[in-house]
């Protein structure tokens, strides 16, 4: 499971230090951020559906279906000739990832009896991701360098087998006596509703105006959608999204702080790389996110200890206080602050912020929901993260970009900035790929703009983790803790051979 998770984590970070290589060898910049975003679409708005598939008809099952599709997807990236055809088949592989990273802990959960050991192994897994957003641009880079952008898929291909070899040796599953209904209907309007508003924020301000009818209609049909979804499965026989689990206080807040948590963190990994480079003066970002992935590593691994010593309580309040005190420190960075003290920063975004709830939120999910849910509540953990960083990420950039435009149009008055060239000072890239031909002065002043953007953007975060802190005083008293698990609540049990 270890390597299913390291491969399907691995493969953005690895991708997306070899996009060079890919746009000049089959073209497509104007399109190249679609190779994301399509991994990211297909990959969160089936989630969910995996999670409920795993709870009805096993978890192995579906694992092994979630890594074959996405060895297909990769093999299929690695062949693509266009950039058209590289898009659609990192949908392939999104929807594989879409499997992989739930029904991951939900084995864990369901395996071992002892929640506490349970927390333990889920925190070493949230250090599994860690360690691949570390290692995936330095090997991306390493091998686009000396073999192709193709082996960065071609080399999922060894990893995920030695995945599927293992687990069907050494997986043994119980199958359930009798033949669930599936909530075809409740699937459908649930990809339609987070297609629609994921692509809503994706798009917006960026290819099309947020008041335009695309964006707006993009947003009703997720509304409708939503509300329709909501309308089903309250009356499904066998939701595809039991609404029953969310009157339970800590499952709720636990998807709220996964929202909270993935807006900072979405928002950091976007941003923080740019104010590296076009700030800082730095040559790349690794400086800046390899200490915050490293730490992110060290806190998920804590955080799956420590949860067995205190009520999940004092440990969300806690994480997302620190949340709020790194969005204050992100807030008042500035050009002239020592870079010891920015790689601190991201320290304590790793260590204290991203990485234990990285873990934390599953534990204390899975120990919230009957057995027969497991698969689905692991799946709402990443849902609400995923959906929170791109909601995060969107709506900073609203942010910036206003502050960016008030600055250039400042510049251009300062420095009699001709019209032509004005609109060139509103993106970061063309400031910092024209650094060499700017006059010194207005250099500085467009650094200065840009660094006290992206500064002001982060007081989103800071009200969305103030948020999160209430939030985490009203999950209740639970601590981890073994419960019954009666045969009968258990449709698919995996165990070891």
């Amino acid at each position: 499971m270890a390597l299913g998770l390291l491969m399907a984590s691995l493969d953005n970070t690895i991708v997306s230090a070899s996009v060079n290589k890919v746009i000049a060898n089959i073209g497509g910049f104007d399109k190249i951020s679609w190779v994301f975003t399509a991994y990211m679409l297909a990959a969160t708005s089936t989630m969910l559906i995996f999670g409920k598939l795993s709870d009805l008809f096993g978890r192995k099952k579906f694992y092994l279906i979630g890594i074959a599709l996405f060895l297909i997807g990769s093999a299929l990236c690695g062949m693509a000739q266009t950039i058209d055809q590289l898009i659609w088949f990192r949908v392939i592989q999104g929807v594989g990832s879409g499997s992989v990273f739930p029904i991951s802990f939900s084995i864990i959960f369901t395996l071992f009896g002892d929640p506490k050991q349970a927390a333990k192994l889920s925190g070493v897994m949230g250090a599994v991701f860690g360690l691949s957003s570390v290692a995936g641009p330095q090997l991306g880079t390493l091998i686009s360098e000396h073999f192709s952008w193709r082996w960065c898929f071609y080399v999922n291909l060894p990893i995920g087998l030695a995945s599927m070899t293992v687990l069907l040796i050494a997986l043994r599953e119980s199958k359930a006596e009798r033949k669930p209904r599936i909530d075809y209907l409740g699937a459908l309007l649930l990809v339609v509703t987070t297609v629609s508003v994921l692509l809503a924020l994706e798009l917006g301000g960026k290819d099309y105006a947020w008041a335009s009818w695309q964006i707006i209609g993009l947003f009703a049909l997720g509304a409708v959608g939503a509300a329709l979804f909501l309308r089903v499965e309250s009356k499904a026989e066998e939701p595809m999204l039991p609404l029953a689990i969310f009157k339970n206080r800590l499952v709720l807040g636990t998807s709220l702080l996964c929202f909270c948590q993935g807006f900072i963190m979405f928002s950091a990994i976007t941003y923080l790389p740019l104010y590296a480079t076009s700030v800082l003066g730095k040559a790349n970002s690794n400086g800046v996110l390899t200490p915050m992935m490293a730490s992110l590593i060290g806190g998920a691994i804590l955080a799956g200890f420590i949860a067995a010593k205190f009520r999940f309580r004092t440990i969300m309040a806690a994480n997302m206080a620190l949340g709020v005190l790194a969005s204050v420190l992100l807030m008042n960075l500035s050009p002239d602050m020592p870079y010891w003290q920015v790689i601190g920063i991201m320290i304590l975004l790793g260590l204290g912020v991203i990485g234990p709830l990285m873990s934390m939120a599953q534990n204390a999910v899975a120990m919230s929901v009957d057995r027969k849910y497991i698969g689905i509540s692991s799946s709402v953990v990443g849902f609400w993260r995923n959906i929170g960083g791109v909601m995060g990420a969107s709506i900073m950039a609203v942010l910036v970009n206003a502050s960016l435009k008030d600055s250039s149009l400042e510049a251009i008055d300062k420095f009699n900035i001709p019209a032509d060239q004005a609109a060139n000072l509103t993106n970061p890239e063309n400031v910092l790929r024209g650094a060499s031909q700017m006059p010194a002065d207005l250099l500085a002043f467009m650094r200065n703009g840009i660094g006290a953007a992206i500064s002001h953007g982060f007081i989103l975060s800071l009200i969305v983790m103030a948020a999160g802190a209430l939030i985490a005083l009203t999950v209740g008293g639970a601590r981890l803790q073994k419960k019954p698990d009666p045969d009968s609540e258990q449709p698919a049990v995996a165990h070891s051979a």
